[in-house]
């Protein structure tokens, strides 16, 4: 039997994303990102189209790299301005029964008590279809606007990652018994206080005396999603991560980075999702037609914006055919890696523009229904992923016809279910339980 894909929708709260310029196009609607009817129409149309999830990104900075200066992301909307994606979440659940919700938080500027109680509240509203993709940063901007001169190095952030998460583990795991709320009415008892202990924590980064302010809910600990492409990513994501989230490209060198998880993880069940950008049409000629439509509307300078602070390369001080080095920076190691593939470990900016096609570096997957649903299932084979996560192109066009045209191919070549499982996102990922179990290390954790 052939693997049946998982599918998120990648987005941001803000007005350009991924494919820089898109909002300029006459029939985008993501100028609307501020209303709650933007996102409550997506998730009733990613519903229908029987999505895992929404996986929304974030960053708590402003691209700044390209030129010195915050201009040219302020003139496209690159990911500025931009809202807390936790907070869109509650009126999506509202709205849906099965969708899950990856929201994106950088762990190195929020205490651990409070964050393990945000998501604890949004894994009970939503009743279990939360998750979180673990993120340590990559802007100075950032470190500065939380009152650092810069972030910390790459490796040593993942560090600081690595007890960040040994504190929430103990928050959501081992503060309240299963059974420790009894909501006896006759008896005047809530929780019983026999069942409740304060965590205690002392490490180099985090000392803490606490008792969870939450009751356990439906999966306790978040779906947990993490991007990284480094050494050090990766020995993060084999120990942490359940979702790991890798850049497209050529189906061989994430095979290989695929497999290199997959070893890591051991016997710990992992996901891999990769990214992609689908343009999809009735026929292929009706899908290159919105491919040269949407061409014209894709941002340049957005795009050498985004690519600047995501690889750590001012592209502004450079000729156009003058020689850059993509060396090791603080920058997302996975985009420079990607980057290293696609044009080789020297390139020039005339060569990076040439792959802009939509305003980012993501070649689109471009064809009729049948011919993207045969590449994203060949794609997905022989790169050994799960799934996909689709960056948005034209709002809501792009993923409408996702829905409406992709989805059904999909199913009929038996690649894609055809409904929801029962349960919490965790268990219609997994189809085990809604606890981490063994050997992920929250699971060893867990109180009674």
């Amino acid at each position: 039997m052939p693997r049946l894909l998982h599918f998120n929708a990648f987005d941001m709260a803000c007005v350009g994303h991924i494919q820089q310029g898109m909002w300029t196009h006459p029939r985008d609607t993501s100028a609307r990102y501020h209303t709650l009817s933007y996102w409550v129409d997506l998730a009733r149309t990613l519903e229908r189209g029987l999505f895992d999830g929404l996986f929304l990104a974030d960053v708590l900075g402003i691209y700044d790299v390209y030129g010195a200066s915050p201009e040219a992301a302020l003139r496209g909307a690159v990911q500025v301005p931009l809202l807390d994606p936790a907070l869109v979440v509650p009126a999506m659940a509202a709205a849906t029964t099965h969708l899950g919700f990856g929201i994106t938080c950088n762990l190195a500027y929020e205490q651990p008590f409070l964050f393990a109680r945000r998501i604890s509240t949004l894994d009970h509203l939503t009743g279990g279809r939360i998750g979180w993709n673990i993120v340590t940063g990559y802007l100075d901007s950032a470190a500065r606007a939380m009152g650092f001169d810069r972030q910390m190095a790459h490796d040593d952030r993942y560090d600081l990652a690595d007890e960040y998460m040994e504190v929430v583990y103990k928050l959501w795991e081992a503060s309240w018994d299963t059974d420790a709320v009894r909501a006896d009415r006759a008896a005047s008892l809530y929780a019983d206080p026999a069942k409740v202990r304060p965590i205690r924590h002392e490490g180099r980064q985090y000392r803490m005396e606490a008792i969870h302010l939450c009751e356990p809910s439906p999966q306790r600990t978040p779906v947990l999603y993490q991007a990284g492409a480094s050494d050090r990513g990766r020995r993060f994501a084999a120990t942490h991560a359940e979702c790991v989230f890798v850049n497209g490209g050529r189906p061989e060198p994430v095979a290989a980075l695929v497999a290199d998880l997959r070893a890591r993880a051991g016997a710990r069940p992992l996901k891999v999702f990769a990214g992609a950008t689908v343009i999809a049409g009735r026929t292929e000629a009706e899908a290159r037609d919105l491919l040269e439509e949407y061409r014209r509307h894709a941002s340049v300078e957005g795009a050498l914006a985004h690519a600047s602070a995501s690889l750590g390369i001012d592209f502004a001080k450079y000729g156009m055919d003058e020689p850059i080095e993509a060396g090791p920076g603080q920058a997302i190691q996975s985009n420079v890696t990607a980057m290293k593939q696609a044009a080789g470990p020297v390139f020039t900016k005339r060569r990076l523009i040439d792959q802009f096609i939509l305003g980012s570096r993501q070649p689109p997957i471009l064809g009729s229904a049948e011919q993207v649903a045969d590449a994203l299932a060949g794609w997905a084979a022989a790169a050994d992923v799960d799934g996909f996560n689709l960056s948005r192109t034209v709002m809501p066009e792009g993923l409408e016809q996702f829905v409406e045209l992709v989805v059904p191919r999909l199913q009929e070549k038996g690649v894609y279910k055809t409904a929801y499982a029962p349960g919490t996102y965790r268990e219609k990922l997994f189809g085990a339980g809604p606890l981490l179990g063994a050997p992920h290390p929250a699971a060893a954790l867990r109180a009674g």
